[in-house]
């Protein structure tokens, strides 16, 4: 993280830690302060920039109960991958009709599940989901699951999931053999991709797909799902929001093809739900080793900053103290381990940090997004409590 960075977040982060002090005098560390306002924000800004898609948030990146009711009170509906979700949304009494079940390979059983709790749209992949979906009701509809690899992508989810472009006009057929409603296409580039060229790629060949179907074997594509994977800043810059529309507004524009001939669905999880999570930590050891000054904190890789780990995403990281200085404090690199005994906890090396003392409260914003759900309880260490501002 340069320095223009760090000086931009000790600037907004200012005003927020003010607010922190009645929370870490009641509370202590580790601790996950939410607001659920910058969720709201988020959506807002990206409905701003696709005005006319439907967002579905992936419940899976933070499913919070009250970041779920805020994304509902904006007009958002949810993207749904297991039955622990469908039933968290059914407990909240959320609008089902907005969910699609975008898990690619389900049990008969959990669609079963998913169709009694209102949800009628699903995505498929293979000919042997496809047959799961034969002898349904007449109102479910498949959305074809398309692979688009992406190296710039933390995780390409298309290494997993989708089908290969070249084949999935004989996948449609399937659909159609079994007796099955066609809805059309979706596609995930990976998430948190370094590129926007991805999201134009992809769109580029769904839209050929779409124009090959409809023009050799008379077969309409309604819907098209652009995914998810909407980056964000962490350490470094990310593409801006903007730019991805762009390049949206930018394929159809090459295929002279209006939008509004399609249902356009998105599935933004971490865009939506990063920044409204902040974790304070606190130091609990110093030391020196081999020469390098290590700090061990009360949360680590495997609790909320489980995203080093699993996504190879690293947060910033701050002292409360730079948010309360008047000037600049000079910063070295240190080790910041976490609080297990095991010694793959590390959270970073050879990171700019201020003098740290035992005690000392550490800050790291962009904490919402595939952190405390990924965390696990290894070494006996509970669960970093969730409190709200």
């Amino acid at each position: 993280m340069n320095r223009r960075r760090r000086a931009r977040l000790r600037d907004e982060l200012r005003q927020r830690s003010a607010r922190w002090a009645g929370l870490l005098e009641r509370h202590g560390t580790p601790l996950l302060v939410l607001e659920p306002h910058l969720a709201a924000r988020r959506y807002r800004e990206l409905a701003q920039v696709l005005p006319d898609v439907n967002l579905h948030y992936a419940v899976k990146a933070l499913p919070h109960p009250i970041v779920l009711s805020t994304i509902a009170i904006c007009g958002g509906g949810f993207d749904v991958a297991t039955r622990g979700e469908i039933d968290l949304l059914g407990r909240l009494g959320l609008p089902m009709h907005r969910c699609i079940h975008t898990h690619p390979v389900k049990k008969p059983a959990d669609i079963d599940h998913a169709y009694a709790a209102g949800i009628r749209t699903f995505v498929v992949e293979n000919a042997c989901e496809v047959q799961k979906f034969a002898g349904r009701p007449d109102d479910v509809e498949l959305l074809v699951r398309l692979a688009h690899r992406n190296a710039a992508a933390k995780s390409d989810l298309s290494s997993k999931f989708g089908v290969a472009p070249a084949e999935a006009e004989l996948l449609v057929k399937h659909v159609l053999a079994a007796g099955v409603r066609f809805a059309g296409f979706s596609f995930h580039v990976g998430s948190q991709s370094a590129r926007v060229e991805p999201f134009g790629d992809a769109l580029r060949q769904t839209l050929r797909l779409v124009a090959e179907l409809r023009d050799g074997h008379g077969v309409p594509t309604r819907v098209i799902d652009i995914g998810g994977g909407f980056p964000v800043s962490y350490r470094g810059p990310a593409p801006p929001i903007g730019a991805i529309a762009s390049v949206v507004d930018d394929v159809f524009g090459e295929f002279g093809v209006a939008r509004d001939r399609f249902t356009l669905l998105a599935e933004p999880g971490r865009f939506l739900a990063a920044d409204c999570l902040t974790l304070l930590t606190s130091v609990v050891g110093t030391a020196v080793r081999d020469g390098q000054l290590w700090h061990y904190l009360d949360d680590g890789v495997y609790g909320s900053y489980s995203n080093v780990m699993t996504e190879d995403v690293h947060p910033p990281i701050l002292a409360l103290s730079e948010l309360t200085a008047a000037t600049a404090v000079d910063l070295e690199p240190v080790t910041l381990a976490g609080p297990t005994c095991d010694s793959a906890d590390v959270i970073a090396r050879g990171y700019p940090m201020p003098a740290l003392d035992v005690g000392d409260v550490v800050v790291s914003p962009m904490m919402g997004a595939y952190t405390s759900v990924t965390a696990s309880r290894f070494n006996g260490i509970p669960a970093t409590p969730i409190v709200m501002i």
